[in-house]
């Protein structure tokens, strides 16, 4: 919410992009670090190394995080306007929300389309345990490598696909790579082929949930920013709250295959529908 009061609509993307080197740092270097832990020291560890960062990560915030950032970016009005947004976690509210222009198409999208790879991402230490005989630590090494992969896209190449790119586009571009991503996951046996799987699918997340979190920002008034942010932030909840029933039936039923016909047939079916609202876009342009 900080970056997005503080930055221009411009430049939102590119700013968003770039904060997500912090989730990549922290993926990196708490996989390693947690897989080595636990397996020298046993489980309990990771959990108090994970306490201690956070408590210094409380202190940080209230030193260094500035509190007033609409009133920096919006003056006054914005300050006024304030307490439309304070109730996040009511329905009403959320509703509101939804009825700005284009909001709630771009919810859905976010939803749906990442969906089927936060399903498996929920059910990658299952797997890579009982399908490609990894053990703890070798797997932490793994998650690593996606924290690599993430910061590499969100801190180089989302900052230049928003400068040559439109929006619309990158949005586009991420559900057909991410249809790409559930082919690969069909035919996936090792854990080699999901080394090689990763980029696309790291790409694909990165890019939707950059793009769409800027469309939503923008979609809205300044003053409700951050509570479309908190929107944005409750997919990641809602998936891990159903994804571990629908992954563990899907696993235990119709194997690891099973992720990729879902990752396909959910972005086939967003792909159809972005690709028919932009003829109609184009039609209603000619006429």
């Amino acid at each position: 919410m900080v970056v997005t009061d503080l930055t221009p609509a411009h430049e939102r993307a590119d700013a968003l992009g770039k904060l997500g080197l912090c989730f990549g740092l922290g993926i990196i270097i708490g996989s390693s670090l947690g897989g080595s832990l636990a397996t020298r020291f046993g489980l309990y560890t990771p959990t108090c190394v994970a306490l201690i960062a956070s408590l210094l990560s409380t202190v940080i915030v209230l030193v260094y995080i500035p509190a007033p950032t609409k009133t920096r970016q919006d003056g006054p009005a914005s300050e006024q306007n304030a307490s439309k947004s304070s109730s996040v976690f009511s329905v009403s509210e959320l509703m509101r929300l939804l009825k700005y222009p284009g909001v709630t198409a771009i919810f859905v999208i976010k939803v749906l389309s990442g969906f089927p790879t936060g399903v498996f991402m929920l059910m990658f230490s299952v797997i890579s345990i009982h399908y490609f005989g990894l053990e703890a630590a070798t797997v932490g090494y793994l998650m690593s490598y996606l924290g690599i992969l993430q910061m590499v896209v969100q801190g180089a190449l989302v900052g230049k696909l928003t400068s040559r790119y439109s929006e619309g586009r990158l949005l586009l571009l991420s559900v057909v790579v991410s249809i790409a991503v559930g082919l690969g996951m069909t035919l996936m046996t090792n854990v080699f082929h999901f080394c090689i799987i990763a980029v696309p699918m790291v790409f694909a997340l990165c890019v939707l949930g950059v793009i769409t979190d800027s469309i939503l920002t923008k979609s809205v008034p300044p003053s409700d920013t951050g509570a479309m942010l908190g929107i944005c932030a409750s997919v990641q909840p809602l998936t891990r709250t159903i994804g571990p029933t629908i992954g563990g039936f899907l696993y235990k039923h119709y194997g690891v295959s099973s992720f990729g016909f879902l990752n396909i047939t959910v972005n086939f079916i967003l792909l159809t529908y972005l690709l028919k609202s932009k003829m109609n876009q184009k039609e209603e342009k000619n006429e």
